[in-house]
């Protein structure tokens, strides 16, 4: 029963409670928890908000309602927590919340507590909490580390997750399950929700957010099943490359996008990294005039205090376009967005999915995208994106398991607010999804970890940082542990970089240190849009001033490129198999045509049940091309191995590249292989040991265990105001490292670090299924004269790894493009030569 109050808030708006917002109202109230999932722009958030304000005005002790005026003294104590994954957010989610409570009467407070709080704000909420907090994961297990965590969320009844989706499958979300877990102890009548647009694996996403305590009997899955209108078009370049390459970032169709924008009232030009929002940013203004001052930049590598300028703008309609990175993908509803560009692939259907979804963004409204090719082949990406996003394949985010650098500051978080039974402690942690199968030894392990350092850091007080009380449970080792371990608690998504300021003292952003080390004093770069030139380095700030000259150089922040998905791969190859059958359905593919056909007559268009390897020599280099179609990722570990494993056959010196489609092997002797050879090849025996040999994985561990040193606390990456450069951390790590493997090799840690390498920067699951399908299809080997279209990016990308040379890598590929266009049409002029004497009979023209 929906409370006559809410009927009329709704009715205000010309609204009506969609079912799927009536059925989490009802769940909430019947005391389940559960998550939403439901189209973005239909209501999700009220989904998820009102089931505690409906339970509220339903209490008889409930105050009348006093609106704004109530004070703050007598509010009511913390009732629900809303978690967001950034907190870029967090103030626009905390808005959207505290209208209807303003509107109903309600003496709540609802307040922001994030790194971006005033410490004022932080003082006040030490010493109570509001009624609803909006925060981050950080910042709420940095709450319950103070002693009155218990005190201060005793009376919470509902946990709200949002874009859950986001959180799941990283460390952030393990840590959000530990804190869900601490909170469920301290309140055990709380609810947990989620709220997931985007996600291919929904039922389990369910059980990982809600954990063991909460069974299946008292948990629910309610899905918007509203159809949401997608609308998704692309641009066609008049003039199809068929030797396409990566490198133009799409700027060929500068003016056809800048159409685009000036014809729609509002857009957001979505790129997939912050170099290629930099660069666009600075064409349409040098481009478009009439854009200047209505159009804007926004990445993550901004001051917080520049992207909230321009999301206050965005959200005012002040803003023509904005161009931007994943940084706007989430949750931030900016009504007056009627138009979104994705210039580039987006790797994955849900991206292009979660992006499309910033505009109509509200029931029933139509969502637009318009997609920006940067080569000929995204043509065919953009096709299959379409038919994936029509046939709801999205991808699923995979958990995390066994994080135990998480587990290790958790302890230590738990043990700063007050003592606890370790079997107590234990059982807490084993009811998350992330450690629901850690070991005893596993757990000893950890609590011997953060008590004395291990075997190996044993005689170091400075890594004892818990110790046993008189009665048998354990507490923080001292006051000075406890400050450090909380400065500590947001390592998980701290960015090892570098802040940018004016002279002033104004931040502009960050930069990634390794950048900053290869320029020099006087040095001129490209940042949030500004020419900015270096005038001195000091500790970890660059200051810097406006530049008179505007050639700069725009940086490359690393991690920036995407990989093919699995669910995008699947779909490519089912439209390169219409293809092959002679059916190019749709603008894309009927634009791809001329491209697919002449992959056609100079080799073959594999099916999906074929693998195409193409040998070709080019000036006096051996290559090997073969096509899996399984994304950058994937090929770039099996690449690697095929290299490995020819070097092993006989004496032979082979380079490998990978692409989104395929993989490139380079050599000066010739690279002859029966289909048999091929087959061993790709044989998934002794997969781990042949990776681990060939990857120098224990060098990527070691780099890896950085991140898993800082987590863990055994590296404290400085003091506010003063953080430690990269290199110092890093050497720090490196020395963890080599005393560990050296005095203590059974440590977790390292194990870990190993195990990440293999689970996250090589796919391993996804490798070796990617073998197992490579050995079992249909081999197809030629031997071509030249580059296929298939074959000619990956020729490209190999020339860019492997090539010194003082020519542009771009005027190389280009010269190579003109030879292949040049036999191109020499062959279709013989072919239209036969036809002509064909048709003549005999050779006999028709004009004789």
């Amino acid at each position: 029963m929906i409370p006559d109050p809410v009927k009329m808030l709704f009715s205000s708006r010309g609204w009506s409670p969609f079912a799927f917002q009536e059925r989490a109202w009802e769940a909430y109230l019947a005391g389940k928890s559960g998550l939403i999932n439901a189209p973005t722009g239909v209501g999700k958030t009220w989904a998820a908000w009102l089931g505690p304000v409906i339970e509220a005005l339903g209490e008889p002790s409930r105050a009348p309602p006093l609106g704004k005026t109530r004070a703050r003294a007598s509010c009511e104590p913390l009732r629900v927590v809303w978690l967001t994954p950034l907190r870029a957010l967090a103030n626009d989610t905390a808005l959207s919340i505290l209208e209807p409570v303003q509107e109903l009467g309600l003496p709540w407070t609802v307040e922001v507590r994030t790194g971006d709080t005033a410490q004022s704000v932080k003082r006040r909420q030490k010493e109570r909490l509001p009624t609803a907090l909006v925060t981050t994961p950080e910042s709420l297990t940095l709450l319950l580390s103070y002693p009155d965590a218990a005190e201060q969320f005793g009376a919470l009844r509902c946990v709200v997750v949002d874009e859950w989706h986001e959180l799941m499958g990283s460390k952030r979300g393990v840590q959000t399950e530990l804190a869900l877990a601490r909170l469920r102890t301290l309140a055990p009548s709380m609810r947990t929700w989620g709220v997931s647009a985007t996600l291919g694996n929904l039922g389990q996403a369910r059980d990982v957010l809600l954990g063991s305590r909460a069974g299946a009997s008292e948990s629910v899955m309610v899905r918007g099943e509203m159809p949401k209108a997608l609308d998704i078009r692309t641009i066609i370049p008049p003039d199809i490359e068929r030797f396409p390459w990566a490198g133009h970032l799409g700027l060929r169709s500068v003016e056809q996008v800048i159409e685009a924008i000036l014809a729609a009232n509002s857009t957001l030009l979505f790129t997939n990294t912050r170099s290629q929002a930099e660069l666009w940013f600075g064409r349409l203004l040098t481009e478009a005039l009439e854009l200047v001052g209505v159009v804007a930049i926004h990445h993550g590598s901004m001051s917080r205090a520049l992207r909230a300028n321009v999301e206050a703008l965005l959200a005012a309609g002040k803003l023509k376009c904005v161009v931007c990175t994943s940084s706007l993908d989430l949750g931030v509803d900016f009504a007056p967005v009627d138009q979104v560009i994705q210039v580039g692939s987006p790797k994955g259907v849900a991206r292009l999915v979660q992006r499309a979804g910033r505009s109509g963004h509200q029931p029933g409204a139509l969502s637009r995208v318009l997609c920006v090719p940067t080569h000929a082949f995204e043509l065919v990406e953009f096709a299959a994106v379409r038919d994936a996003a029509a046939l709801g394949q999205i991808e699923s985010r995979l958990p995390l398991e066994r994080s135990l650098d998480v587990l290790a500051q958790h302890v230590v978080t738990i043990a700063c607010a007050s003592p606890f039974v370790e079997e107590d402690l234990f059982s807490e942690v084993r009811s998350t999804h992330a450690f629901r199968n850690v070991t005893d030894l596993e757990w000893s392990w950890v609590m011997d970890f953060v008590r004395r350092g291990g075997p190996a850091l044993g005689a170091y007080p400075h890594f004892a940082r818990i110790r046993a009380t008189e009665d048998r449970r354990w507490t923080v080792a001292d006051l000075r542990t406890a400050r450090t371990h909380r400065m500590s608690i947001g390592t998980i998504t701290s960015e090892s970089a570098m802040s940018v300021k004016y002279l002033s003292g104004r931040v502009i952003g960050h930069i990634e240190e390794e950048f900053i080390a290869r320029l020099h004093v006087g040095a001129k770069f490209v940042l949030a849009g500004r020419v900015l030139e270096i005038l001195r380095v000091r500790d970890m700030t660059v200051f810097v001033e406006r530049a008179r000259n505007k050639s700069a150089i725009v940086p490359r922040w690393n991690g920036g490129r995407f990989s093919l998905s699995t669910q995008l791969s699947a779909a490519v190859r089912q439209k390169l198999e219409e293809a092959r059958q002679g059916r190019f359905i749709g603008p894309e593919m009927q634009a791809a045509e001329s491209l697919l056909e002449l992959q056609r007559n100079w080799s073959v268009i594999p099916s999906p049940e074929e693998l195409l390897i193409e040998a070709v020599r080019v000036d006096k280099v051996f290559c090997v091309f073969l096509n899996p179609f399984e994304g950058r990722q994937v090929h770039e570990g099996i690449g690697t191995l095929l290299a490995y494993r020819l070097s092993r056959r006989s004496p032979i010196t082979v380079t490998a590249t990978a692409t989104d489609y395929g993989i490139g092997l380079r050599s000066g002797d010739p690279i002859v292989l029966s289909e048999a050879d091929w087959r061993n090849l790709l044989s998934p025996e002794s997969l781990l040991e042949d990776l681990g040999a060939c990857m120098n994985s224990s060098n990527l561990a070691r780099r890896q265990f950085r991140d898993i040193a800082r987590i863990a606390g055994l590296i404290v990456p400085g003091f506010p105001g003063s953080p430690k450069p990269t290199r110092q951390v890093q050497a720090s790590s490196q020395m963890f490292f080599d005393v560990f493997e050296q005095f203590d090799p059974e440590n977790l840690l390292l194990e870990q670090a190993r195990r990440e390498v293999l689970e996250g920067q090589l796919e391993i699951v996804r490798l070796r299924a990617a073998i197992e399908r490579m050995r079992q299809q249909r081999l197809i080997c030629m031997s071509l004269p030249r580059l296929s279209p298939l074959s000619f990016p990956i020729w490209a990308e190999n020339l860019r790894a492997s090539t010194l040379s003082s020519e542009k890598w771009g005027d190389m590929v280009r010269k190579m493009v003109v030879r292949l266009e040049e036999e191109s049409s020499r062959e279709d002029e013989t072919k239209a030569s036969v036809r002509r004497k064909n048709r003549g009979g005999g050779g006999v023209s028709m004009g004789r």
